[in-house]
């Protein structure tokens, strides 16, 4: 990796008016005008949004919430702010879900003086077996281009795949129960009716009523408060997707650790460690600032914004107060982020940009290398995500791909050249696993990945939209010469882009008119732009990972010891102490040794009685790898390791590689009897994945609030993206799940 540029600024504060451009670098060619020579573009097209997106632009969203937490409902309104786009509108079409009831919608005409709504007729569409579609009629009279119109929807909604209710027996202190919100990819029209797609960006506010001792956050600053009332307000004041609204509320503690306003929060759920909050907050702070770095937290952030993001960046990033939510385990997600200038989510999926709010699964902080990486990764979303946003989700390595390129960078500077390497090298060998289980032909490789109507997009994040999408920008990287350069030129990008939804042409337009000497580069032969955005297999390009090399030969040499048919002389393995070993060698380790399975029964033996009490006392990311080996390798001793971590991790990213590989072998009873044990502390989503797992049904359940199993699973009808990705596994079942939930910084 190459060296970063530091060049001293002032710290970015989201408060600050917008610049209204980065500073250029020396030479800069920074195009003058907005990019799109050449192509010509049709209208936009989100297959997974039922609304008609495209006849109006959207200003402002407000929603007015009260929260009961007896009946488990939200319940209020919702007013949109819309100005028609063309003539001979007669509809408004929103995104809904069955869990969200419609009780009553009007339509208000502030431009012509009219003080009484009209109420409007509606109908509620199926669409998907992951949202409906809401249709409402408009006066016609109202409705002319360029003028705005209100449409409130008053509504209440449950249990959707957005919400997710925590009894106050599933928190420490056992005396509140907690709610919070997942938005991506299309989770939110549960939350409330919307145009359900990242091609719409709009500001927000929100009012949002509690029961007295219930504290409210959200995706945006608090910008009042009533006690007597306990009446939340906030404001989201730049534009941002349905996706990324999120709320969290319940009895929260709120510690502040630095002049950054940076406040990790953390919410009574149960944690996998019995400690007091005090001590996770303590853990997460001495976990970020853990070697090589001993600086308080509030440095380490304030340094990473002022002397790596915003020479790079310059703009200020999507978001305000920057609020961090400890969330325990029965929070059912992935690792998640600071979202301040982030994308952070920690439930179920492995997505959910949240500007000023985030959620970090305990779990994560017994690895500060990977609790380092996931919190540059979320930063860098403030930018690469929220701030220039993919504009389908088909281009979701748009956000994943940039940021990724842009937290390497980072890391390099921060953490060294070999310490970086090491981690791409672990990323990139995942990434040709799942291609060695798919098929190098297999279309889910692509990084614009076309899909059916009806097929949830979230069943397209994966490694390809992460590492893939890396390579490119790191390609891109190569060709202009200069990193420096292209750090000149990813800051004017977010420049001329923030607060937009873009296409992956607009960015390739923008780079080659930046780069005009470059303008024949992108039909080079076997690297043509067009091959690296809808050829499947590999990349065509992968950065020099060399510097990494004295920390991976070890690993190799120790993979080459165990690969045999005997175990290895005892004499051999004394050079390798694996507690001196970083967490990335460790898992780059356990990674290629289960690449070797089936292995030797007398091997795995070996393995067991040199590592298993190591592994115990390390992260849950080395220990979900070694369990694996146990499962694949129907290794019983190993066993009630098995049950024991399926107990205390109940998160995505955990438990479903490892209910994978339980089904595919000879363990499913355990797999049937530890689920039966906890579904009642997963989340809806997550617990409907393992259903699906468990018992062989797809995606396409139509149950979407997933109740309590009780003997018979429900059926469902396979979608054609599950029918693909079933036939890539074919040759091995943990490919499909290698898609969804591999190793992925989310």
């Amino acid at each position: 990796m190459a060296e970063l540029h530091q060049t001293p600024t002032s710290l970015c504060c989201c408060r600050k008016p917008l610049l209204a451009s980065g500073p250029r670098c020396d030479g800069d060619s920074r195009p003058l005008a907005a990019p799109g020579p050449g192509t010509p573009r049709g209208p936009l097209v989100d297959v997974a949004s039922a609304s008609n997106f495209r006849s109006f632009r959207l200003r402002h969203l407000h929603l007015d919430l009260r929260l009961n937490f007896a009946v488990k409902e939200m319940s209020g309104w919702l007013v949109l702010d819309l100005v028609p786009a063309q003539k001979g509108v007669t509809s408004l079409v929103l995104d809904s879900h069955p869990s969200l009831l419609i009780h009553s919608i009007d339509c208000k005409d502030p431009g012509a003086g009219q003080e009484e709504p009209i109420s409007l007729t509606y109908r509620v569409d199926p669409f998907t077996d992951y949202g409906s579609s809401l249709n409402i009629s408009l006066p016609p009279a109202a409705v002319k281009p360029g003028r705005l119109i209100q449409i409130t929807v008053r509504y209440t909604t449950t249990d959707g795949p957005a919400i997710w209710w925590l009894d106050s027996e599933l928190t420490c202190g056992q005396s509140r129960p907690l709610v919070f919100t997942q938005g991506h990819s299309v989770c939110n029209r549960s939350f409330f009716p919307c145009f359900d797609t990242p091609a719409v960006k709009s500001t927000y506010t929100a009012t949002v009523r509690v029961p007295e001792g219930v504290t409210v956050l959200m995706s945006a600053s608090l910008s009042s408060y009533s006690t007597p009332d306990r009446v939340f307000q906030f404001s989201m004041e730049f534009p941002v997707p349905s996706y990324l609204v999120a709320l969290v509320a319940g009895e929260l503690q709120h510690v502040d650790v630095g002049p950054r306003s940076v406040t990790p929060v953390s919410t009574p759920v149960s944690t996998p460690v019995s400690t007091p909050v005090s001590t996770l907050v303590s853990t997460l702070v001495s976990t970020l600032v853990s070697t090589p770095v001993s600086t308080p937290v509030s440095t380490l952030v304030s340094t990473l914004v002022s002397t790596l993001l915003l020479p790079l960046f310059q703009e200020p990033c999507v978001g305000g107060a920057l609020s961090a939510l400890v969330c325990g385990e029965e929070a059912g997600g992935q690792r998640g982020a600071l979202a301040g200038c982030s994308r952070g989510a920690v439930w179920t999926l492995p997505l959910g940009q949240n500007p000023c709010l985030t959620f970090i699964i305990a779990s994560i902080l017994e690895s500060s290398e990977f609790l380092l990486i996931d919190v540059v990764h979320e930063i860098a979303h403030g930018w690469f995500g929220n701030a220039v946003t993919n504009a389908t989700w088909e281009e979701m390595w748009l956000s994943e791909g940039l940021a990724t390129y842009a937290q390497r960078r980072i890391t390099t500077e921060a953490y060294g050249e070999a310490f970086t390497c090491l981690e791409t090298a672990v990323r990139l060998d995942a990434l040709h696993k799942q291609l060695r289980l798919l098929g190098d032909n297999n279309p889910v490789s692509k990084l614009q990945v076309k899909f059916e109507p009806g097929v949830n997009p979230s069943s397209l994040m994966n490694l390809f939209t992460y590492e893939k999408g890396f390579c490119f920008v790191s390609y891109l990287s190569e060709l202009s010469g200069d990193v420096r350069r292209f750090d000149c030129f990813l800051r004017d990008y977010i420049s001329e882009f923030k607060f937009q939804s873009v296409v992956a042409q607009d960015l390739i337009d923008y780079f080659l008119q930046y780069f005009p000497q470059l303008m024949d580069v992108s039909h080079r032969e076997g690297l043509e732009f067009e091959r690296w955005l809808n050829g499947s297999g590999p990349p065509l390009f992968e950065p020099d990972l060399s510097a990494a090399g004295a920390l991976t030969q070890p690993v190799q040499d120790l993979c080459d010891l165990w690969r045999g048919c005997q175990s290895p002389d005892p004499q051999a393995l004394v050079s390798f102490d694996l507690s001196a070993w970083s967490t990335f060698q460790i898992v780059l380790f356990l990674d290629r040794m289960l690449d070797q399975t089936p292995l030797p029964r007398d091997v795995m033996t070996r393995l067991s009685a040199c590592y298993a009490s190591v592994f115990d006392g390390l992260n849950a990311e080395v220990q979900i790898r070694w369990l694996q080996m146990v499962v694949r390798n129907s290794f019983h001793p190993e066993l009630p390791r098995v049950r024991a971590f399926l107990h205390k991790h109940t998160s995505r990213m955990y438990t479903v590689p490892l209910y994978d590989d339980l089904v595919a072998g000879v363990m499913k009873c355990v797999a049937v009897e530890v689920f039966n044990q906890t579904q009642r502390r997963l989340h809806p989503n997550l617990r409907r994945t393992l259903q699906q797992i468990l018992f062989q049904t797809s995606s396409a359940s139509t149950n979407q609030n997933v109740p309590i199993l009780s003997a018979v699973p429900p059926s469902a009808s396979s979608s054609p993206f599950s029918q693909q990705v079933a036939t890539a596994a074919s040759a091995g079942t943990t490919a499909a799940i290698a898609l969804r939930d591999v190793n992925v910084s989310a």
